[in-house]
């Protein structure tokens, strides 16, 4: 047996640091001397020494029990740390690229930037976002459909965000967390309650025409009819129990150009987006100008 301060020789380290993993239970005495001093057995220096090798990679007092005492405990640990330490390069990334933006805009527009980017955590939340979205979209929808309308619509902050990146999230930021102006929120007519249609159908066909009109859109090809047309347009159609004519291309060529829109949160999502997947702000702008070329072709 050895003494507490014994143990600290054998390991290298001070009274103290034994004394502490001792107070946390995580260094069991052995046994106690008749006056009641500490006494400890040789694994107590193979378990310092385990102890000491967690806390060099900085894990937390209640981590490193759990390592001690749960057989299968460490590899949940680490997973743990190495996504906290994710989310805090994340955060230095995100700081490194606000700064930067900082130093190198003008003077003039020092005090607006840091406004915008200091009402931004680091790393951004996409909560106001999604937030936005659930209000301007119809009430009542599936869980279902809007998930798969928030995941495309909401961008995410890119993991080494470059200072124009960081500007246009910010600038985005703001445009979602400003209030609401009329009763309608902007809403097209299409999101409306009484707009005569099913939106969870609407929405399920708006989703396949964007992707439809995805790969045109990555090539740069001018919009076109196609399949990608004609699934949008069966978007209202099968949404409000109509079939597809002339006379309703016309229609909905009308309604749709007359809808408010919300163009400036899709500039600054494509800012942010992978260029390889299109916004469905884009795919949208693609396909109305489609659906105007195919009107004008006929009344040609």
């Amino acid at each position: 047996m050895w003494s507490i301060g014994e143990l600290a020789a054998r390991a290298g380290v001070s009274v103290k640091t034994v004394r502490f993993y001792s107070d946390r239970g995580l260094l069991p005495e052995a046994a106690r001397s008749a006056g009641g001093h500490r006494r400890y057995g040789p694994q107590a220096l193979d378990r310092l020494r385990l102890i000491r090798s967690l806390r060099t990679l900085d894990l937390p007092v209640p981590d490193v029990g759990r390592v001690l005492d749960e057989e299968d405990a460490l590899e949940d640990v680490i997973a743990g740390q190495l996504r906290e330490l994710g989310s805090q390069l994340a955060a230095l990334r995100w700081r490194e690229a606000a700064l930067t933006l900082l130093r190198d805009c003008p003077a003039g527009e020092r005090v607006e930037r840091l406004r915008l980017v200091g009402a931004v955590t680091a790393p951004p939340s996409t909560e106001p976002l999604a937030r936005f979205w659930r209000r301007w979209l119809p009430p009542r929808l599936p869980a279902r459909v809007v998930s798969s309308i928030l995941e495309q619509t909401v961008p995410q902050p890119p993991a080494d965000p470059a200072p124009a990146q960081v500007l246009a999230f910010a600038r985005l930021h703001a445009f979602v967390s400003r209030p609401c102006v009329g009763n309608d929120r902007g809403q097209p007519a299409a999101h409306r309650a009484d707009g005569g249609h099913r939106p969870a159908v609407l929405y399920d066909g708006l989703t396949e025409a964007y992707a439809l009109a995805a790969p045109a859109l990555r090539a740069g090809r001018a919009p076109h009819a196609g399949d990608a047309l004609d699934c949008f347009v069966a978007a209202y159609t099968r949404s409000r129990g109509v079939s597809d004519t002339p006379d309703f291309r016309r229609r909905l060529r009308e309604v749709l150009a007359a809808d408010p829109r919300i163009d400036h949160y899709w500039q600054l999502a494509a800012e942010l987006a992978d260029p390889a997947h299109p916004t469905p702000g884009a795919a949208h702008d693609w396909l109305l100008a489609a659906l105007h070329g195919d009107i004008e072709t006929w009344a040609a």
